[in-house]
């Protein structure tokens, strides 16, 4: 039996051979994507509005030089300064219970640096270290503050190491806590600068970055507290706040200075002649705590060093106590002179906890 097609369907069956499915245009596809970025930014937009509006300032606020920035002060006696690190702010220090525990005995300043938590960071400027020391030092005059003890947390050391090199009169004793020192080759840090490109990195931070940041916190959570558990305490801190554009913007500027600041950095460590305590995590799985601290260690002789067993990066967090020993090491009154020590000692130091021994002299340095 012969099966012949009516007309009707044998055209419909030429027509699907003649004609391909329909697919977009490549312009309804960009205009597709455009659409939907622009969405992302609005959203992101109210989002980061909604994290300041549930996340108030908890300080004072005091303008530097056109700078915004967000202080908390607490407790009374010689001066204690807190300097944090990429991506963080004040709370960090205060979910710690560090600045609790510091108030007791000290004067306790902790600054959300320009770009974080509720400081400004204007863009006419390279916030590297040494701009934000300056900017600092000014905003501590304001606030009579003429000697002080300063602990700077990983890139918060990089700001504590140039206030120290280029104000020593200002810096009684530095704590240097999980800080990278050494320019190290490191491929993440390409991608955690990309928002700081100028026009493509302005959309990628107010679009993409936002939501992938939101995605990937806990893993970079368990990264920078591993081999620990994040403590509960650390709930205290405004995941919200962390991830807005402008929060994003500041730390991807920063991740792209970590590696040239470093380098220029080597060259303040020996200038460096205040009391220096160094602290580290020494499971630390986000700067490797041997090549980094252990190697400051012997580049300043007359510091002291602590390696916390079992403790990762955020060593304020899960080491408070350890810490906040480390600022009494170095705040005053200190009485003992810190220059070099025998060499045999210096190296206990390096292997375990403790602090290298007092030096026969006192010898004070600046630049």
């Amino acid at each position: 039996m012969n099966f012949s097609p009516s007309r009707p369907l044998r055209a419909d069956l030429q027509n699907m051979v003649r004609k391909p499915p329909s697919r977009p245009s490549a312009r309804a596809a960009i205009i597709g994507l455009a659409a939907g970025l622009a969405i992302a930014a609005v959203v992101n937009h109210r989002l980061a509005r909604k994290a300041e509006q549930d996340n108030p300032p908890a300080g004072s606020f005091l303008t530097v030089k056109g700078v915004r920035l967000h202080y908390v002060e607490r407790g009374s006696g010689e001066p204690v300064v807190l300097l944090h690190g990429n991506g963080s702010m004040i709370q960090d220090f205060e979910s710690s219970g560090l600045v609790d525990l510091a108030a007791r005995k000290y004067r306790v300043i902790v600054l959300d640096r320009p770009g974080y938590g509720h400081s400004d960071r204007p863009r006419n400027t390279i916030w590297t270290p040494g701009a934000q020391a300056d900017l600092i030092h000014d905003a501590l005059e304001r606030l009579g503050v003429t000697r002080a003890t300063v602990l700077g947390h990983s890139w918060g050391c990089s700001v504590a190491v140039a206030l120290a090199d280029r104000y020593p009169a200002l810096v009684s004793g530095l704590v240097l806590a999980s800080g990278y020192h050494y320019p190290t080759a490191r491929l993440d840090v390409v991608g955690m600068a990309a928002p700081a490109v100028p026009i493509v990195g302005d959309v990628i931070r107010y679009t993409v970055s936002p939501i992938l940041s939101r995605l990937i916190w806990p893993i970079l959570m368990r990264k920078i507290f591993g081999p620990q558990a994040v403590p509960e305490k650390f709930a205290g801190f405004p995941k919200a706040m962390a991830v807005r554009p402008s929060q994003i913007r500041a730390s991807a500027a920063e991740s792209a200075l970590m590696i040239p600041d470093a380098l220029v950095a080597r060259d303040a460590y020996p200038r460096l002649g205040m009391p220096v305590a160094i602290i580290t995590g020494a499971e630390d799985r986000l700067v490797d705590p041997d090549r980094q601290s252990a190697r400051l260690h012997g580049d300043i002789p007359h510091s002291s060093f602590r390696r916390i067993p079992g403790a990762g990066h955020m060593i304020h967090q899960t080491a408070t106590e350890a810490v906040m020993s480390a600022i009494e090491d170095v705040a005053p009154p200190h009485e003992r002179p810190y220059r070099t020590g025998p060499p045999e000692r210096r190296a206990a130091a390096v292997t375990g906890v403790g602090k290298a021994p007092p030096p026969e002299r006192p010898c004070h340095s600046g630049r």
